[in-house]
């Protein structure tokens, strides 16, 4: 398969990729390895606000370079279970082929999961802290 240039950049480079820990650090993944794709989202919340954010995933470039995309512009955004643009125009910005299309539709889910997990648990922390 031929992929764009946009996709091997972030394929291969990685950008984001690890974990996140403790009291500040919200968690969120969707998918399964033996179905051939899972995401992890780790973000870093303070006051409604995201302040690092990393992705662990297992499947194929597309999926890793869409994830490691998507930590790199969540930086400085409030939280919230919306990816930064549509699955269609990130299939559109990473010529996704319409066969991998739901690959990106686990990506959203695992975001949501861990935009969702901050929410909540954001402002617990928040309360706790102060």
């Amino acid at each position: 398969m031929k992929y764009s240039e946009l996709t091997l950049h972030y394929f291969e480079s990685a950008p984001g990729a690890g974990a996140l820990s403790g009291a500040d650090a919200f968690r969120g993944n969707a998918g399964s390895r033996g179905r051939g794709t899972w995401v992890q989202f780790d973000l870093q919340v303070r006051s409604g606000t995201i302040r690092a954010a990393r992705f662990q995933a297992f499947g194929c470039p597309h999926t890793i370079a869409v994830s490691a995309w998507i930590v790199e512009r969540a930086v400085g955004r409030s939280v919230g279970t919306a990816l930064p643009e549509t699955v269609e125009d990130l299939s559109d910005r990473f010529a996704v082929p319409v066969e991998k299309r739901g690959r990106l539709l686990i990506i959203e889910d695992a975001w949501a999961a861990a935009a969702a997990a901050a929410g909540p648990a954001a402002e617990e922390v928040l309360r706790a802290g102060t």
